[in-house]
């Protein structure tokens, strides 16, 4: 059976179930302090982000070593911060970062070579062609070679797919390149440059819209068919607590019908509501029990993943302090709480729900 009729195909269920995931949202989500670190109850890696701000803050220095055996850098390895004005680059920030990582012994994940919104300065669409091609692959090639035989994947083309779903995003790569032959092009250069790192196609919202997922995995299809090296897909699982139960099972086990491997690569679950919804009535209880019933269905399915394919599983920020969601340049929520730890980097109630789908 061919990808496309496997993604067609009803799959059979693992031995979870809509009632198991929804017993998160009643059970006692309590942990107290002495919780076992996480990376000791998976066979798998468990990551987070990090920045260069944070490497001298002894309480994540302490939580990052005593839960995690991997880190992705938060931004030193964009293009944001790599690329300068006349394509020059600047790794001083990246260096410190992976160099640190590798000094703790965790495996160390690259985010990001390409991504639509970044790197617009530079790469324009007055740009001539040829001009834009070459720097594109040398832009590429450089940044994943300077890290060759040290980084154990990367995130080579980040959020392809339009907002929506419906079909691929449209951003200058793919008017200049071509809307896949881009895609094609970055895992190509990648693969040269970094023969063993694990390359990644990653994108969001996959687990919270049905039809974005589906558009994604059959993006990877159609890549993959045309010699693309993706070694792995990624889902940033940036969790919507209101979806069905369910919705983050089904997603996953359409997933691994591909065979790759599955990195969790930018989990959280914000308790707010962005701007737009209606008002938010519920309890603090409520939001608590959605969110770690939500959290817990999704480390179930990642548990019900075959081994080989359970790559990582890493959150965007370790504790609550750290997360984008509360800075003023991201959405401004200072009092947010999404992530596996708080700001003293004791557990959070959706650690119970992760860490007892890890340890079954």
């Amino acid at each position: 059976m061919n990808r496309r009729a496997l993604l067609a195909a009803p799959l059979i269920l693992a031995p979870s179930s809509l009632a198991a995931c929804e017993r998160f949202a009643s059970a006692e989500v309590a942990p107290g302090p002495e919780a076992p670190p996480l990376k000791s109850l998976a066979d798998f890696p468990i990551g987070a982000t990090g920045m260069t701000g944070q490497l001298d803050d002894p309480v994540w220095v302490a939580a990052m070593r005593r839960h995690l055996d991997q880190i992705t850098p938060e931004w030193e390895l964009k293009p944001e911060r790599i690329l300068q004005p006349g394509f020059e680059y600047d790794f001083s920030a990246s260096d410190r970062m992976v160099d640190w990582g590798r000094e703790q012994g965790l495996r160390v994940f690259g985010h990001t070579l390409v991504w639509y919104s970044q790197g617009l300065d530079q790469f324009t669409d007055a740009l001539p062609a040829a001009r834009f091609a070459a720097e594109f692959d040398r832009y590429v090639s450089t940044v994943a070679g300077r890290y060759r035989g040290r980084m154990v994947g990367w995130d080579v083309v980040n959020e392809a797919v339009a907002e929506d779903g419906d079909g691929l995003r449209d951003c200058v790569y793919a008017r200049k390149l071509g809307p896949e032959a881009y895609i094609v092009r970055a895992f190509e250069q990648a693969r040269a440059a970094d023969p063993d790192a694990v390359l990644f196609l990653n994108d969001y919202n996959l687990e919270n819209n049905p039809r974005k997922g589906a558009t994604f995995l059959r993006l990877v299809e159609r890549l993959l068919a045309q010699g693309a090296p993706i070694g792995g897909i990624g889902t940033q699982s940036h969790l919507d607590i209101e979806i069905p139960a369910g919705q983050i099972r089904d997603f996953f086990r359409d997933a691994a019908s591909l065979g790759l491997p599955i990195h969790v690569s930018e989990l959280d679950f914000p308790m707010q509501r962005d701007g737009g919804r209606m008002p938010d009535l519920r309890s603090t209880a409520e939001r608590r029990a959605q969110q770690v019933a939500r959290v817990g269905e999704l480390a179930e399915a990642f548990m019900a993943l075959p081994a080989r394919q359970r790559f990582a599983f890493t959150t965007w920020g370790l504790r609550d302090s750290d997360s984008w969601l509360v800075r003023a340049e991201g959405k401004n929520r200072p009092n947010e709480s999404a992530l596996l730890l708080d700001g003293e980097g004791l557990p959070n109630p959706a650690f119970r729900a992760v860490a007892g789908a890890f340890g079954r």
